[in-house]
């Protein structure tokens, strides 16, 4: 949660960036929009806040026009929570488990390719041995 340091209620314009400049004060730049040439805007002074700022705080000028801060979220800072413990007991273990699925699937696969037919390949090879030009094979 944000915690406002100064009241200065400012208006808020499109288009432009509202921000805490060095000095504390609330100030504004022209946004970058399409790509295009950038603007040659000097950042306005807007409001004089004073602000002095504290190490490890972000701020920012808030959604009221009001200069607010905010703990800032450091690298390393946070808790990690332990892993949360079985309630319930294991059903079954995972061998038998497998076993009934793989009986399963002989079953359903129970149909066997037909062989290919050794006496068409044989004629085959029979014909281009006699007439010397290789021909297409035909299957009967």
């Amino acid at each position: 949660m944000a915690t406002k340091v100064a009241r200065t209620g400012v208006q808020r314009e499109k288009g432009w960036l509202y921000y805490l400049d060095k000095k504390g004060h609330v100030s504004r730049a022209k946004m970058a929009r399409g790509g295009g040439k950038p603007s040659r805007v000097k950042p306005q002074l807007v409001a004089k806040a004073g602000v002095k700022r504290e190490q490890g705080f972000l701020y920012f000028v808030d959604k009221d026009g009001d200069v607010a801060r905010t703990k800032m979220a450091q690298a390393g800072t946070r808790k990690r929570k332990a892993p949360a413990r079985r309630k319930t007991a294991r059903r079954t273990p995972a061998r038998k488990r497998t076993a009934q699925k793989k009986t399963a699937r002989k079953k359903a696969t129970g149909r066997k390719k037909a062989a290919p037919k050794k006496t068409a390949r044989k004629k085959a090879s029979a014909r281009r041995k006699s007439t010397g030009t290789r021909k297409r094979a035909t299957r009967r």
